[in-house]
């Protein structure tokens, strides 16, 4: 009988002393997701701040655009005439892939014979505000963005950029200015090949499939189009390169770790960009 007490109050105890660990463990639990939380909140906002400084002082020296002009030359030579071809074959695809969903969506509905005089205006549309500015801006952020933050990257590691100093030569006049001021000036005109290529591609996939005509076709796109949609993707497109550069140039200037820590950086720029080119169109489409 006493074995039987004994045995009882070992089971009472042990189960209180289980759920007492229990309430610790999700205490603790709790106490260490709001630290992690607090902690990425933190590092957002003071990252957040590094950029904006560094818009700042990149555009202090916008004013020596001429005198530097052999800087922002080469690199609008980099982003635009070597990124072309990319854009462009991006581009016919984008704007045969639009053609495509457009068409078998009205299909589907067996609503294609109604929607034929709409259908060009309704690609051109899609085109001009939302696939060529995004897809755009994603190809130039992962051919581009990275590069800057590879190239920087490896002149911090290597203590170039310390070497620039010493010679009393500021960084951001040397290395942010140009390519800020480069990708600002070239995303438009990307975006205007990119925009000329899909339509094609678009009218070539609609003739092809549904035997559409380059008069209705563009007729439809004539009728209906609005110069607003073209400026606000040339807009987008140009604020998304903007937040490219910022984001490759900073990232840059923070690498650590060498060699390692230049692949990482080339990384996170490219996944930063994309994911802020994404962040930014949704709240253009919110406003706009």
């Amino acid at each position: 009988m006493i074995n039987k007490i004994i045995k009882t109050t070992n089971l009472l105890v042990i189960n209180h002393l289980i759920r007492k660990f229990e309430n610790y463990f999700y205490v603790v639990y709790a106490m260490f997701i709001f630290e992690l939380i607090g902690r990425k909140t933190l590092h957002f906002f003071r990252e957040f701040g590094q950029i904006i400084i560094l818009l700042i002082s990149t555009f202090r020296y916008f004013p020596r655009i001429i005198k530097d002009k052999k800087l922002v030359l080469e690199q609008m030579s980099i982003i635009g005439a070597d990124s072309l071809p990319l854009v462009l074959l991006i581009g016919a695809f984008t704007g045969a892939i639009a053609a495509l969903q457009a068409t078998s969506l009205f299909e589907k509905f067996n609503f294609i014979s109604i929607a034929r005089p709409f259908i060009g205006s309704s690609i051109a549309t899609a085109v001009f505000q939302e696939l060529t500015p995004v897809l755009t801006a994603l190809v130039i952020a992962g051919r581009i963005g990275g590069s800057m933050a590879a190239q920087i990257g490896t002149m911090k590691v290597t203590e170039q950029i310390d070497a620039l100093e010493m010679m009393a030569i500021d960084k951001n006049r040397y290395l942010a200015m140009p390519r800020a001021v480069a990708i600002i000036l070239m995303m438009p005109v990307l975006a205007i090949f990119s925009n000329a290529v899909a339509l094609l591609g678009s009218f070539v996939l609609s003739s092809i499939k549904y035997n559409f005509t380059s008069e209705a076709f563009f007729d439809s796109v004539i009728r209906f189009f609005k110069m607003k949609e073209l400026m606000l993707g040339l807009l987008k497109t140009t604020v998304f390169g903007g937040v490219t550069a910022l984001i490759g140039i900073h990232v840059g200037f923070n690498t650590k770790g060498g060699a390692e820590g230049v692949g990482n950086s080339t990384v996170r720029a490219f996944t930063l960009s994309a994911a802020s080119i994404l962040i930014i169109d949704a709240i253009f489409g919110y406003i706009f």
